[in-house]
């Protein structure tokens, strides 16, 4: 059984930082992408970061780049999310996912961000 804990959330002022943790488990694969996803109420989920595993390729939202990072820890199979110059649009529920081949992919369950002065 795949479980994704996460973990890093909080309330932050604009301008500030938090990293998010997703620790995955329960799966023996070396090969997959682990993807960070938000979503506010009433939208659809926004894709705003992944990494590959072999290679460490990353890709990012437009909305994103410049002040987020992506990066894992191949030992823990953790993927963190560094957000630096956080905005209030960047308010959100934080979900943790991994693609482990089509057909089997798993979510975490949330962790909220929220930005307010």
């Amino acid at each position: 059984q795949v479980h994704l804990v996460e973990s890093g959330g909080g309330l932050v002022q604009p301008g500030g930082s938090l990293r998010l943790s997703c620790a995955a488990s329960g799966f023996a694969s070396s090969y997959y992408v682990m993807r960070w996803y938000r979503q506010v109420p009433e939208k659809e989920r926004e894709l705003v970061a992944s990494i590959t595993r072999p290679g460490g390729s990353t890709n990012y939202a437009d909305s994103v780049k410049g002040r987020f990072t992506i990066s894992r820890d191949n030992a823990k199979d953790t993927v963190y999310l560094q957000m630096n110059s956080l905005k209030p649009d960047d308010t959100a529920v934080y979900y943790c996912n991994i693609f482990l081949r089509i057909g089997s992919d798993y979510w975490g369950q949330g962790t909220q961000v929220t930005v307010v002065s």
